[in-house]
């Protein structure tokens, strides 16, 4: 092992011309993930590590009506309380407010949860159903993806090592628009999900649900959607029926493993009642009737 080296520029430049002149570096902004692996032995801190904390540029955020884009070293506590996240995006303020105890959320950051890489993260589904883009940067140059395609498998991203995720943008949801996020945990903090669900809905000027998306969480290698169950709902109105019977479909649409947290047929069955309860928070959110969810016939 080499001598380890550690940098904390001041400018998004400086990071980048960093990566690029060290292969091997590490970026490190919150280190909540980074420092409690190597306390416990699951991975040694890497020997060159660059941190992100006194980077301006990555905490720049920005909400306007034509979307949000939020840096990647916005922290979780900010997700969790800012009202114009909380409002319209709904799903991504709900994941942030549980990811750890209030000093990680206060540490740990958005770009942080993604690069990870792990299936179980709390924002990867909701920015999955939101539509999420992320961005990367190196020297010379820089790109944008679907924050799908940044997944690659458990601790596996699509970035290059010497790009850095810099960061992600919201598109607007239509109006009558809700979504939400739901986890299944064995406690209510410092907990990891169990198994867990987001959702977002858009109706139609007469109720009926004009557009869905469902996505999971530490059910696959990756957080993933599933788009047969969001498309069952399409053209029908709200109903517990119809939410349970998408539930059903997102179980069969994936194949959870065992582990020491849960079985993996316990899992599958908490798929079902997740998906619908997270369709229907949504749904509430999105401004559905009282009755259209407890009387109407899907």
């Amino acid at each position: 092992m080499g001598d380890r080296t550690y940098a904390a520029p001041t400018t998004l430049s400086e990071v980048l011309g960093l990566l690029a002149d060290r292969p091997g570096t590490h970026p490190v902004a919150g280190g909540t993930d980074l420092v409690v692996a190597a306390r416990v032995g699951k991975q040694p801190l890497p020997d060159s590590l660059v941190a992100l904390h006194r980077v301006d540029e990555l905490r720049h955020r920005h909400v306007t009506a034509a979307g949000a884009t939020l840096g990647a070293a916005t922290t979780h506590a900010w997700l969790a309380t800012d009202p114009a996240i909380r409002e319209r995006w709904s799903a991504l303020s709900d994941a942030a407010a549980m990811v750890g105890s209030p000093a990680t959320r206060a540490t740990g950051t958005l770009g942080g949860n993604l690069m990870n890489g792990s299936p179980a993260m709390d924002t990867g589904s909701p920015l999955l159903v939101l539509d999420a883009t992320v961005e990367l940067r190196r020297e010379g140059g820089a790109r944008s993806l679907p924050v799908g395609q940044l997944f690659r498998g458990p601790a596996r991203t699509a970035a290059e090592a010497d790009e850095l995720l810099v960061g992600v943008h919201l598109p607007p949801l239509p109006p009558r628009s809700g979504s939400a996020y739901v986890r299944l945990e064995h406690r209510r903090a410092m907990e990891i999900a169990i198994v867990g669900a987001a959702a977002a809905v858009t109706l139609a000027s007469d109720g009926r649900v004009a557009a869905a998306a469902i996505a999971l969480t530490a059910v696959a290698p990756t957080c993933v959607r599933v788009s047969e169950a969001a498309d069952l709902l399409l053209g029908h109105h709200p109903h517990p029926e119809t939410f349970a019977r998408a539930g059903a479909l997102a179980r069969a649409a994936v194949r959870p493993i065992s582990d020491v947290r849960a079985g993996a047929e316990y899992r599958g069955a908490m798929v079902a009642v997740l998906v619908a309860r997270a369709l229907t928070t949504a749904t509430h959110r999105a401004g559905a009737a009282g009755d259209a969810l407890t009387g109407r016939t899907p």
